[in-house]
């Protein structure tokens, strides 16, 4: 079984702090909060995020990271950052090219700002903005990644048919018995990072995207002694759009987590073997 770093599935509610100051007010309070969102064809959606998102304060930012839309929607993005001037900013990409790579990109950009906070959410609508507050929180309690979960005490989905919950729940105790993991929902996008977390992550070599990005980021950041959270969230299936999940997406997912294990356990191995060599005379 694979070795547990220090990671802890603990949960936070929406509750005032010791100091009586609500999880809202703390967004004002912290280093500067950067959400990156990806986009495909989310014209319709994109508005209402955007709002919701600049309404939370004025310390926190997006990233829009666009795969040059049929729909329009990187057009939009960019009339909605001339109209939030210094709040949004665009990337423009020049065809469909996933979702891994396209927080990759996202990354790298945000990283070379000052951003101490950096979240991650889809465009969708389906990640319930009001709860960022909270996943803001559980990261200035300690946490160096902290998820937005659906399967927590107090998180669930709404707008699911029972086979998409089937499989989202599967996928995430497949996960989690496979890699010997603490948590409930590796699958989810819904997440807040430390910008130290972030920035150790080997950003230029996942491999995944989809279902399987997620894991291997949360992964990474488990194997970098990072301790990873786990807040609760209701997550809404999207009203508007098509969904990006396929079967490449699944069969990805499901391959890697053998792949990280094996990985993981070859190196202890290896550890093991070189510590009991002699050098040679």
């Amino acid at each position: 079984m694979i070795e547990e770093s220090e990671s802890s599935s603990d949960q936070r509610r929406a509750d005032p702090d010791e100091h009586g100051r609500s999880e809202s007010a703390l967004l004002g309070d912290l280093i500067d909060l950067v959400v990156i969102v990806p986009t495909y064809n989310e014209r319709e959606n994109l508005p209402q995020l955007v709002a919701s998102v600049i309404a939370l304060g004025d310390r926190v930012r997006l990233v829009i990271v666009d795969d040059n839309s049929p729909d329009g929607t990187g057009a939009l993005a960019d009339r909605l950052a001339e109209h939030h001037p210094g709040r949004i900013d665009v990337l423009h990409r020049t065809g469909k090219q996933g979702l891994g790579t396209a927080y990759v990109a996202g990354f790298h950009h945000v990283l070379a700002g000052p951003a101490g906070l950096i979240a991650t959410m889809d465009a969708d609508l389906s990640h319930p903005v009001d709860r960022l507050p909270a996943l803001v929180a559980a990261a200035a309690d300690g946490g160096d990644l902290v998820l937005g979960s659906r399967y927590v005490v107090g998180g669930t989905t709404v707008g699911w048919p029972l086979p998409r919950r089937v499989l989202s729940r599967f996928g995430g105790l497949y996960a989690r018995t496979v890699l010997g993991l603490p948590l409930y929902d590796l699958t989810g996008g819904f997440k807040v990072y430390r910008r130290e977390a972030l920035a150790r992550l080997d950003l230029d070599h996942l491999r995944a995207d989809g279902y399987g990005f997620q894991i291997e980021t949360t992964w990474q950041v488990i194997q970098n002694g990072g301790r990873v959270v786990e807040v609760p969230i209701i997550f809404h299936d999207r009203v508007a759009g098509a969904s990006k999940l396929s079967r490449h997406i699944v069969l990805e997912a499901a391959l890697l987590v053998w792949q990280l294990r094996l990985e993981r356990l070859w190196t202890r191995v290896a550890g093991w073997f070189n510590r009991g060599k002699t050098p040679a005379r």
